[in-house]
Formats: C-alpha cells, sequence, structure tokens
C-alpha cells in the first residue's frame, strides 16, 4: 500500500479540515419543515443559510443545522419559547369546528 503513504494524516481527535455540507433532499430527513418555512426562517436569520456551490446546487452546513437543531432543543426544554395560541378555529368561515 505504498500509494496510500502519500496521504495527510489527521491525528484522531482533531476536526477534519473541511465542513459537511448538506443537501435539499438530507435537510428535510433531518428538519421536517415546508420548503417555504424554511425559506422564510432563513430570510427572518431564524435557521441556517444556505449557500451556493455551483448555479444549480445549493447546501446548508451541517454543523450550523445541528446547532440550530440543539438550541430549538434547549429553548424548548427550558420554556423559553413564546407558544402562541393556535386560531380559533370555533370562528371559521367555512367548515367550522363542532
Amino acid at each position: 500500500m505504498a500509494g496510500y503513504d502519500n496521504l495527510p494524516q489527521f491525528p484522531a481527535k482533531a476536526p477534519l479540515p473541511f465542513r459537511r455540507t448538506i443537501r435539499r433532499r438530507e435537510l428535510h430527513q433531518i428538519v421536517p419543515l415546508a420548503e417555504t418555512t424554511i425559506y422564510e426562517m432563513e430570510q427572518r436569520g431564524e435557521f441556517p443559510r444556505r449557500f451556493r456551490l455551483t448555479a444549480r446546487c445549493v447546501v446548508w452546513d451541517l454543523e450550523e443545522v445541528e446547532a440550530w437543531i440543539e438550541s430549538r432543543k434547549q429553548a424548548s426544554r427550558s420554556a423559553e419559547t413564546d407558544t402562541a395560541p393556535g386560531p380559533d378555529v370555533r370562528l371559521r368561515r367555512n367548515r367550522p369546528v363542532r
């Protein structure tokens, strides 16, 4: 295996020199939100921003998405999030709920 001797060797617990990115399909497996919800949250600065690799390929930084999930989990557990009451469905004009 002489060909593998020239490859760079990284210490066992050192971070890799690159960060993993994920495409749209993998993002939706991790974060089960609608495409428009993710886009709107990105625009408001509430979700990690996508970036372009090419003209037809956008990706998200996996580490940023995981950190976002962890912060949402911590906020939920500490009850910091405002849970607004849902709309009163009895006031619907069409198909009111009984």
